[in-house]
């Protein structure tokens, strides 16, 4: 699903076929003061700094602890936060900010330019083995302090992706004092100046947040204006998916996140609980074949898989009626998604014809194609979350319809990613929340072959050049031409099979009231949240 250990980020509607219904007007009565929220995350990180570390888990709960310079609305408009105003200029290099005055991190320390400048240096600093966020700096090349509240960062190059970035708790405000006394501990004490404040972490276990007795400054995209209403938040790990469920119903926690569809499906019929299914746009759930091991090197057998299966049917058979089929590498609700991509709807006749075509032929008889005394087999890796574990013996069982041996092996995210950096499978999946479509330069520039997440090991000469020009323009009609060709380029060449696009099913108790999510649809809105007396 979403779990990674780098990169970058980058109009949230309600995706066709996505069942829940969701109301985005304002709970009913006045909102009530005071009490405590338990949320249920679905990931034990390895660490939860933002700096330093990736996972999205992180940013469900410190998305409340940290400010950002600015803050992006479900329709992709950016608005003022810690910053007040900012202007773009030479040619998309230098971004200046002009920041809010009065406001101090949760340890007293002052928000200003200087505080500005040493957490991008932070960021920045090799030392700190920043995972995501130095990716999200892009190409940084110093921030420049102009006045006590007017700062400037400079890039080496157009970075017309920096404004999304910012909007991230990865580049949210940490208090300089903070990182500084703390230092490689800092995760266990951090300090921002959001609606919340950090208290406790214990590994594995919890992470605990208070409301900050002094926050005055909430954006425009919040609904009302001084402290938040929850006195207390408590987020709790379940990674197991069969403990969320019984969770929620014993009254252990108040909203659970990632609900497996077949529960979400009996809760949405309750009424004392709301499913609350928010698309995430981003890179789709997708395999991605590997163009470097033979046989998927050829582009005919890549082809044969994706017209061997019947996705529409393996989709609606795991997710139900909550996630849409993928048409390619971007989901449709994401900016700059392609909506004229060639399409693979299962024909069996053709698959085998185009595996005739690469030479494949079931020459002894016993179901499995073969060629010069080899089998056709493939190997997939899989990762043990997302239901990848229930696609992948559907893909099994579809392909062997047409004389493909597939063998599925599970591993932990770390060995996956190993496996991927050796090149050791056919088919591997991966997806990426985000906003911003230059996602597609992480996947399939030639550069991230042997150090990143091009797992089709693919090298296109022409890719590259258009993915570098849209990654620099300032022009968004240009960028989202240049993306669309590389989208177009990797579903003529097969380089991925599109599965479904990603619909986070969140489960509240009817006591919930004014739970949003953030544009990229993990991150809650817990400012605006209050809850009814048990």
């Amino acid at each position: 699903m979403r779990r990674l250990v780098a990169l970058i980020s980058v109009l949230a509607i309600l995706i066709a076929g996505c069942s829940g219904k969701v109301s985005t007007k304002r709970s009913a009565g006045a909102p009530v003061r005071g009490g405590t929220l338990v949320y249920g995350l679905t990931l034990p990180v390895s660490g939860i700094d933002p700096h330093v570390n990736a996972s999205s888990e992180l940013g469900i709960p410190l998305t409340s602890v940290y400010d950002t310079l600015v803050i992006e609305d479900k329709s992709g408009k950016f608005h003022p936060d810690l910053a007040t105003s900012w202007q773009i200029s030479d040619g998309g290099r230098t971004y200046t900010f002009h920041l809010r005055k009065g406001v101090k991190f949760h340890d007293g320390t002052p928000f200003n330019a200087r505080a500005v400048k040493e957490n991008f240096d932070r960021i920045a600093a090799p030392e700190t083995r920043s995972q995501k966020a130095r990716f999200m700096l892009g190409p940084y090349d110093r921030t420049e302090v102009l006045d006590e509240y007017t700062v400037a960062v400079h890039f080496k190059r157009p970075y017309p992706a920096f404004l999304d970035a910012a909007s991230q708790v990865y580049l949210g405000m940490a208090s300089p004092t903070a990182f500084k006394k703390w230092g490689k501990d800092y995760q266990f004490h951090q300090v921002g100046t959001g609606p919340f404040r950090f208290v406790s972490y214990k590994e594995r276990q919890e992470i605990v947040l208070e409301r900050n007795p002094d926050y005055n400054w909430a954006p425009e995209v919040m609904r009302h204006k001084g402290t938040a209403y929850l006195d207390r938040v408590i987020f709790r790990f379940y990674p197991d998916p069969s403990t969320r469920t019984p969770a929620l119903l014993s009254g252990e926690v108040d909203v659970m996140g990632e609900v497996p569809p077949r529960e979400a499906e009996r809760l949405e019929k309750d009424p004392n609980y709301k499913l609350i299914p928010v698309p995430v746009p981003g890179m789709s759930v997708q395999f991605f074949f590997n163009t470097r091991r033979s046989p998927t090197d050829d582009v005919r057998v890549r082809k044969a898989i994706l017209y061997a299966l019947d996705r529409e049917a393996m989709v609606k058979a795991v997710f139900g009626t909550y996630s849409p089929v993928a048409t390619g590498p971007l989901t449709a609700n994401m900016p700059g998604a392609s909506k004229d991509l060639p399409e693979y709807h299962q024909d069996l006749a053709k698959s085998r014809e185009l595996l005739r075509e690469a030479g494949w032929s079931d020459s002894d008889g016993d179901g499995i194609l073969d060629k010069g005394g080899r089998k056709l087999k493939l190997e997939c890796v899989v990762m043990g979350w997302g239901e990848l574990p229930e696609i992948a013996p559907i893909i099994q069982e579809e392909l062997k319809k047409v004389g493909i041996e597939l063998s599925v092996k599970t591993l932990s995210f770390p060995a996956a990613l190993n496996a991927a950096s050796k090149g050791e499978y056919h088919l591997i999946p991966f997806s990426l929340s985000g906003t911003d479509p230059s996602l597609l330069t992480t996947f399939f520039h030639s550069r991230n072959i042997e150090h990143g997440f091009n797992w089709s090991k693919v090298s296109d000469a022409q890719v590259d050049m258009w993915l570098d020009e849209a990654d620099s323009s300032m022009d968004w009609r240009r960028r989202v031409e240049l993306y669309g060709k590389v989208q177009q380029r990797a579903m003529e060449e097969a380089w991925v099979l599109p599965i479904r696009d990603q619909v986070n099913l969140n489960v509240a108790s009817s006591r919930v009231h004014d739970l949003r999510y953030d544009y990229r649809g993990w991150f809650p809105w817990l400012f605006d949240v209050w809850v009814s007396k048990k």
